[in-house]
């Protein structure tokens, strides 16, 4: 079930239109009422709602995680209707994966992104969180600046330590390609 335009989550977030669509959620653009910047909503769809708790745990990761290299975490919830939400910061920009199709980076441009991701991986690691989904569509380069390449979708992410964990052992999650080979076995 889409949300509609105008769309309320929490009494704050009021729904502007969809940006996008993956497997298991819908991705809303919104306007945060309390600040009136622009906010991205993710809600996961109905049909995926037994995978609440892993939802509810990339939204918690995300969270412990402050860095400009990182998307911003701003709430999460339930909606009215028993759909779970994330709400983050709205990102201006296009993803790598998208840059990398219009041509190679160079050396210098590849390791100034290089630079920003691992800088955001080294923040996650801190503080115990493996991202698991390193790909060109989960790097958004903010106004399309290498630099300001943003790590996005703590979707598969876990903690460092397995005792930590709160959801189940998901084998096989992840994009093969971009998998680390431990991953992968």
């Amino acid at each position: 079930m889409l949300l509609g335009n105008s769309a309320l989550i929490a009494n704050r977030f009021a729904i502007d239109k969809v940006a996008g669509s993956g497997g298991m959620a819908v991705v809303y653009r919104a306007t945060d009422r309390l600040s009136g910047q622009p906010v991205a909503v993710k809600v996961l769809k109905p049909e995926h709602q037994r995978s609440a708790a892993r939802f509810t745990r990339e939204a918690e990761l995300l969270a412990k995680l402050q860095h400009p290299n990182i998307v911003s975490y701003i709430a999460h919830g339930t909606t009215a209707s028993g759909q779970s939400y994330l709400v983050m910061e709205w990102l201006d920009g296009e993803d790598l994966g998208q840059r990398l199709a219009a041509g190679v980076l160079t050396l210098r441009e590849s390791l100034t992104c290089l630079q920003a991701v691992a800088a955001a991986l080294a923040v996650a690691h801190s503080q115990g969180v493996v991202h698991r989904d390193i790909k060109p569509s989960n790097l958004l380069l903010r106004a399309g600046q290498l630099a300001r390449a943003t790590l996005l979708d703590f979707g598969i992410a876990r903690p460092m330590h397995p005792s930590q964990d709160v959801g189940t052992t998901q084998a096989g999650l992840g994009t093969p390609l971009y998998m680390s080979p431990e991953q992968a076995r």
